[in-house]
C-alpha cells in the first residue's frame, strides 16, 4: 500500500514521526480520513479519536485536542494541543471532569460559560471513549 510521512506535535512533544498508510482525524463536522497522495488541504482538529495505521499494518489509536491538520505534496503535519495514548489517558480524571462538566452544565450560566463546559464534557467523553477503545 502507499504511504505518506506524518508528522504529530502536540505542545508538550513530538508525538509520531513517519510513514504511515491512512490517518482518521476528528474535525467539526466528523472524522476525516487521509491517504496517500491525498490533494494539498487544511483542517480544524476537534477533540476526538485520532487513528493512523502504519506501514506494518498496526493500527494506532490516540486522544487528541484542538488544533490543526496541513496536508501538503504526501505529508501531512497534525499540530494538536495534546495527543495521549489510551495507557496515558488517567480514565478516573477523565471521568471526573465529565461529571464536573455536567454539573456545570445544569447551572443557570452566560452562553459563553455552557459552551465552556460543553467543550469540556465532549473533550473527557472523548478522552474516556479512546481509553477504552485502545485497551480492548
Amino acid at each position: 500500500m502507499n504511504t505518506f510521512y506524518l508528522e504529530i506535535l502536540s505542545a508538550e512533544r513530538p508525538f509520531f514521526e513517519g510513514e504511515c498508510e491512512s490517518l482518521t482525524i476528528p474535525t467539526p463536522d466528523g472524522l476525516y480520513g487521509i491517504l496517500a497522495n491525498h490533494v494539498n488541504a487544511v483542517y480544524a482538529v476537534s477533540p476526538g479519536e485520532l487513528t493512523y495505521r502504519e506501514p506494518d499494518g498496526e493500527n494506532v489509536i490516540a486522544f487528541s485536542s484542538y488544533g490543526i491538520a496541513k496536508v501538503e505534496n504526501n505529508r501531512v503535519l497534525v499540530l494538536v494541543e495534546t495527543v495521549e495514548l489510551p495507557e496515558e489517558i488517567d480514565e478516573i480524571r477523565a471521568l471526573q471532569a465529565a461529571h464536573d462538566a455536567k454539573e456545570a452544565l445544569l447551572q443557570k450560566q452566560s452562553i459563553i460559560s455552557f459552551k465552556v463546559a460543553e467543550s469540556q464534557l465532549a473533550r473527557s467523553l472523548s478522552r474516556i471513549k479512546v481509553k477504552k477503545d485502545g485497551m480492548l
